[in-house]
């Protein structure tokens, strides 16, 4: 016997979705997504997703790209290679900022993707809705939400019923 992943409601129009997932989300679920086959301007607000915290990561890339960058230049200046020329000090931010610049923008790139791939659970091989034969059309022209059997609040008939009673149409269960 398979276990079950989750429901799967379908939706025809974007305000129909919407509304849906207005519903679902004051009925207090926290594992669920909807799929569209275009970014749905102020679906996440609808779904009550938080703002994402990727920037977090790619701010402390480039606050560490650019420490990096001036300590080298101070290390190297100071202590791996002294040279006074012209009367150019041990170490000048002046100097140190091409190579601090390059490196914040490099670790900040390398802490986006990093963080991208930590927070998206990534990389991810398989997952149980792209075996659903509706999923090909959620990459079409239909819209879809689906709740998953891990959520606490998961009951297969209140769920089906906050589903049926959202507008949602041929409404399934999913396998994992």
């Amino acid at each position: 016997m398979k276990k079950s992943y989750g429901l799967i409601a379908a939706f025809d129009t974007t305000p129909a979705l919407f509304h849906a997932c207005e519903q679902v989300r004051d009925a207090g679920y926290s594992q669920w997504d909807a799929t569209t086959p275009f970014p749905v301007h102020g679906l996440d607000a609808a779904m009550g997703m938080r703002r994402s915290k990727v920037p977090r990561f790619s701010l402390a890339g480039g606050i560490t790209g650019f420490i990096t960058g001036m300590s080298m230049i101070w290390f190297l200046d100071a202590f791996d290679y002294p040279l006074i020329v012209g009367g150019k000090p041990y170490f000048s931010p002046m100097f140190a900022f091409p190579v601090s610049y390059e490196l914040t923008i490099l670790f900040t790139a390398f802490a986006t993707i990093g963080g991208m791939f930590i927070l998206n659970k990534l990389p991810m091989h398989y997952h149980p809705l792209m075996k659903a034969p509706q999923f090909v059309r959620a990459m079409d022209d239909r819209f879809y939400v689906v709740i998953e059997a891990a959520d606490p609040k998961f009951n297969t008939a209140q769920t089906r019923a906050l589903l049926e009673k959202a507008g949602g149409k041929d409404i399934a269960e999913l396998e994992e």
